[in-house]
């Protein structure tokens, strides 16, 4: 059975960092290519970032380039969002994501992904 789990979502002041995890289990992440999400209130879903299957290139929304890094950790089967320099406007719940290898270096359209997780809450504000 496939499943992703986030953790590391907190309550935090503008300019701190969080790492987000998402642990995968029922498949191993190494050929697969995820994606972070985040949703705030009365807002749509959001892509961010994503690492794509073949050769873990990474991709990243406007809004946090330069603060946000996706990594993976095949060992480990886990996924990271290391988030830097968080904003107010950061606020949401973040879900990771999973798609089976499609794309070598690109990344799913976000209507691709097969896998979601709970997601986790993360919050800045002073």
């Amino acid at each position: 059975q496939v499943q992703l789990v986030e953790s590391g979502g907190d309550l935090v002041q503008p300019g701190d960092s969080l790492r987000l995890s998402c642990a995968a289990s029922g498949f191993t992440s190494v050929s697969y290519a995820f994606g972070w999400f985040r949703q705030a209130p009365g807002k749509e879903r959001e892509g961010v970032a994503c690492i794509s299957a073949g050769d873990e290139s990474t991709y990243y929304s406007d809004s946090v380039k330069g603060r946000f890094t996706i990594s993976k950790d095949n060992a480990k089967n886990t996924v990271f969002l290391q988030m830097d320099s968080l904003k107010p406007e950061d606020t949401g719940v973040y879900y990771c994501a999973a798609d089976p290898p499609q794309y070598y270096s690109s990344c799913p359209r976000d209507t691709e992904y097969d896998y979601w997780g709970q997601g986790t809450q993360v919050t800045v504000s002073s």
